[in-house]
């Protein structure tokens, strides 16, 4: 209670200091440039932007189309702190209109009138303390989710299902937006949603459940569980703790190769047929990296220690103890009741992300599932009804040699408005979605939306810095 209450006073301090001091660009070469930049950035005017950037940017014109795509999602962003300042270059911190998400903004100019924009650089930021947000009452977190929520589905940037619970204990539950806009269906709670990402939990869970089980080790390599790996390299020397942790260099799915032949990868050994030959894009251990294809050997060791296919283990092993009964990854091609369509933006529309889609979801990411049976799954983890105490530490701490200690076996690990919560995200092309575990508090919020990244974080974040 202490802990609390001295963290709500040092928020409340934070805020009052940040309401007393308006922050001011500083009247330099590069203050103006920043200031006349995120003034017509803010304005969403294609047109007016591309007259700015041929006149102070003219490097950067061949990106309007992302900048404009990039102010969309993020509404534009709002001064918040100036940290450097001299005549060429500015450093300043600012928040995304939209959302909670703060960024650092560098941007150097030209040394000689009339001082055009060098470069410009703006990257995502944990929130500091100065600027906390302050923390509310569950029923007021709740009011304030749904009106955020609501401002995001009328301006067409949510469309999904909320669920959040305390202790097992539902506090609000909600769907928003069509989960197929040609038929004009509407979101459930029992709507199944593509996951992304969100895949990769199960498949952690999977690995440590034989491990649990003295059916591998961890810190053996890729070779002792694939015997026939065509690399060598990675088949002696990547273990499946770096699996897990993406630190062992094995390198992502998607590009040329992917889009080629997309719809052929219908198992697992598929991919490894394709991508199987490649070596590791740096010395295992050395560095941190997200590597989707890590999670497919993955995949690939669960399935030759078990003697299952991967999707047979995880229905056996995971869903049904946890009471998950609206979760798989059956092919596209397949009639699924209740599976959303997903939509993405192209130009200023909203359309279907058929064509993007893999044959089904794999060990790395995909397949779908519904808030109701992700906080099943959360509760399952919880309880240890998967994973004994021991294992589900492991399963969920985060590890060294990965960013701040914030990446896990296949679960991130980070605070949340000062509160530890582990989970994991995903996202492409016309799907997003959430789920954070917080077993300090009791709560568990999973979001899931059928609209491209970041539909889902947003909210999902909006809550979690609110809850008290």
């Amino acid at each position: 209670m202490a802990m609390r209450v001295s963290r709500l006073l040092t928020a409340l301090v934070a805020i009052c200091a940040v309401c007393l001091a308006q922050p001011r660009f500083p009247n330099s070469a590069a203050g103006r440039q920043c200031a006349a930049w995120l003034d017509s950035f803010n304005r969403g005017d294609s047109n007016a932007h591309r007259e700015f950037l041929e006149k102070n940017f003219p490097s950067q014109i061949s990106k309007l189309d992302r900048e404009m795509r990039f102010r969309q999602t993020t509404g534009g962003f709002d001064l918040k702190k100036v940290e450097e300042s001299t005549p060429t270059k500015i450093v300043v911190l600012v928040q995304e209109r939209e959302s909670d998400q703060m960024g650092r903004l560098t941007m150097e100019v030209q040394a000689d009138k009339p001082h055009q924009i060098a470069s410009l650089d703006i990257q995502a930021i944990p929130r500091p303390t100065e600027f906390a947000l302050p923390y509310l009452s569950q029923n007021e977190t709740v009011a304030a989710a749904r009106k955020y929520i609501e401002k995001q589905v009328a301006a067409d940037n949510f469309s999904g299902a909320v669920m959040i619970t305390k202790d097992g204990k539902t506090v609000f539950a909600q769907a928003y937006g069509l989960a197929d806009r040609e038929r004009d269906t509407s979101n459930a709670l029992k709507t199944r949603f593509r996951i992304g990402s969100m895949n990769k939990m199960f498949t952690a869970v999977a690995t440590l459940q034989l491990a649990q089980a003295r059916k591998l080790e961890l810190k053996e390599t890729v070779g002792k569980y694939l015997t026939d790996y065509p690399n060598q390299e990675i088949a002696t020397k990547v273990t499946l703790q770096q699996l897990l942790t993406h630190t062992g260099g094995t390198g992502d799915l998607f590009g040329p190769e992917f889009e080629t032949h997309r719809l052929e990868l219908r198992t697992i050994a598929d991919y490894i047929t394709l991508y199987g030959n490649r070596g590791p894009k740096f010395e295992p251990g050395a560095r941190w990296e997200y590597s989707n294809y890590g999670f497919i050997l993955l995949g690939a060791i669960i399935e030759k220690v078990s003697g299952q296919s991967y999707y047979d283990y995880v229905r056996e092993h995971i869903f049904e103890p946890a009471g998950m009964t609206s979760t798989g990854s059956e092919p596209e091609d397949k009639a699924v009741p209740d599976r959303s369509m997903g939509y993405t933006k192209i130009g200023s529309a909203w359309a279907p992300n058929t064509d993007t889609l893999p044959y089904r979801g794999t060990s790395a990411g995909g397949g779908y599932s519904t808030v109701e049976d992700l906080t099943r799954f959360a509760e399952a983890i919880k309880n240890h009804k998967l994973l004994d105490v021991l294992y589900t530490g492991m399963l969920t701490t985060g590890k060294p040699g990965t960013p701040n200690l914030s990446y896990a076996y296949g679960f991130e690990d980070r605070l949340m408005h000062g509160i530890r919560c582990f989970g994991h995200g995903g996202g492409a092309p016309g799907m997003n979605g959430d789920l954070r575990i917080c077993p300090e508090t009791g709560y568990v919020v999973a979001v899931l939306a059928n609209l491209d990244p970041p539909a889902a974080t947003r909210v999902s974040d909006f809550i979690l810095n609110r809850l008290p």
